[in-house]
């Protein structure tokens, strides 16, 4: 579903500021594959999702997606095939537009004519906007006219995941969306992205500095440090490993600990 072949990234070149973001990355995801992906705070985790997304074209390297190679296409193209969520519950909703528009606009981007975007939703679309909500168990289906900046930030989060899912991404990018929330909140949504991922049968990477859920989510795990991915673990050889396993492997493969000091208060 997802290669990247040998992607890299500097930014500020030949400055000061010089700073190599992306290393020689190379990475194959299958149909279906949910990966977690962990590092310390610069490892290059989110540039690699922002590579993916389009948020800058890589200086080496190709992208493809489901066969396409999307190396060079623009962002907003890409988001039509790729969803994602971010840390920040701000982001990913326009406030001032009601819940309903909000879905409206998720709904019309990710429609599969060149036109569909200035397309109108009809009443049956609208009855399953009413439908998604009601699965967030949020009472959100009975306030479709209100302003999403009304809404709290687990449901503004909980309001993305649905905007991001509701026409099923062929890649979905979760970037620690659950790490600004409370643990009840944030336990919620992730049930609510499990349950999604697998019904749809999306392929998905979860940003996550919470080991012990890099562990049992999923079926792959990955470590970054450095811009590059130092440790690959799948099936049979991610299952019964620790926190400390995966620790002491990643000592064994950089040479050096990795910082927890974030990972441990997850």
């Amino acid at each position: 579903m997802l290669v990247l072949n040998s992607i890299s990234k500097t930014f500020n070149p030949g400055t000061v500021n010089e700073k190599n973001a992306l290393s020689n990355l190379s990475l194959t995801l299958h149909d279906g594959d949910f990966v977690t992906i962990v590092g310390s705070n610069g490892a290059g985790k989110s540039t690699l999702f922002n590579a993916i997304a389009g948020d800058f074209l890589v200086d080496d390297g190709s992208i493809q997606l489901d066969g396409e190679n999307i190396t060079f296409q623009p962002s907003y193209r890409r988001s039509r095939v790729i969803g994602r969520l971010f840390q920040d519950p701000m982001r990913g909703t326009a406030p001032h537009m009601s819940i309903e528009e909000n879905m409206a606009l998720a709904y019309l981007r990710a429609g599969k004519s060149r036109r569909a975007f200035f397309s109108r939703v009809s009443k049956t679309d609208k009855e399953r906007f009413r439908e998604q909500l009601a699965r967030l168990d949020m009472g959100l289906e009975d306030r479709m006219k209100q302003p999403v900046g009304l809404l709290s930030g687990g449901q503004r989060q909980a309001l993305t995941l649905l905007m991001a899912t509701m026409v099923p991404p062929k890649l979905l990018l979760l970037d620690e969306h659950t790490a600004a929330l409370d643990p009840g909140t944030a336990e919620k949504v992730l049930n609510l992205t499990k349950e999604i991922v697998a019904q749809s049968h999306i392929t998905c990477l979860m940003i996550t500095h919470n080991l012990q859920s890099a562990l049992e989510l999923g079926n792959r795990t990955l470590m970054m440090d450095s811009g590059r991915i130092v440790l690959d673990l799948a099936d049979e050889a991610r299952n019964g490993l620790t926190v400390e396993d995966l620790l002491r492997k990643f000592r064994e493969n950089v040479g050096a600990g990795l910082d927890v000091d974030r990972i441990l208060l997850s």
